[in-house]
């Protein structure tokens, strides 16, 4: 239900920020989501390079819903990243991505054969890396934020009034934005593997 809501916001917001786009006499406020957006382009875009370019929507999407996703707890929803199940699905999202990227650049030839790479007698390991990437993607992910939301509980319990707030900024915003940050650093990370 708070992935439908969070949906709902990014949303609206898109469609409110968007809204009296100019090319000339432009607004703080495009200036500022320009300057965002491209910010957030040009990280993936040096990451990725040319040819890596066309995954980018998709990772500024991913790096969004997961911050806000994290953030979400702020407000007093249940972080929707502190279930498996929303972690799995991304995870397993990202894999597809980067396995598509390796079989999109060298085709299905040269996809199977970089599974023998760099040498044959590795093959069932390469093999078995598909498996374990969405799995530590999915598990680093959930943990952490379970994690977190575990500790900033335990504090409300034992000292419930002032303490908790500086804690939360911690574990609540600036572990929430890392954890965003590290899984699609690693997912642009992989795809850079597979495609060079």
């Amino acid at each position: 239900m708070v992935t439908w809501i969070i949906i709902a916001a990014l949303t609206l917001l898109s469609i409110l920020l968007v809204r009296n786009l100019r090319v000339e006499n432009v607004s703080r406020k495009q200036l500022l989501l320009e300057s965002a957006v491209g910010w957030i382009y040009n990280f993936f875009k040096g990451i990725l390079g040319e040819e890596g370019k066309r995954y980018i929507p998709y990772l500024m999407t991913v790096v969004v819903y997961i911050g806000v996703a994290n953030l979400i707890g702020l407000l007093g929803f249940k972080p929707p990243t502190k279930d498996m199940n929303v972690t799995a699905g991304l995870a397993i999202m990202s894999i597809i991505l980067i396995e598509y990227a390796g079989f999109h650049k060298k085709g299905g030839k040269g996809w199977l054969k970089s599974f023998a790479e760099p040498m044959p007698i590795i093959l069932p390991i390469n093999i078995l890396e598909i498996f374990i990437r969405p799995v530590s993607l999915c598990m680093r992910l959930f943990g952490n934020v379970l994690g977190s939301f575990v500790v900033m509980e335990l504090i409300k319990m034992v000292v419930p009034v002032i303490v908790p707030v500086p804690f939360s900024l911690y574990f609540d915003i600036f572990d929430g934005l890392i954890q965003a940050y590290v899984f699609v650093f690693l997912t642009s990370l992989f795809i850079k593997e597979a495609i060079e």
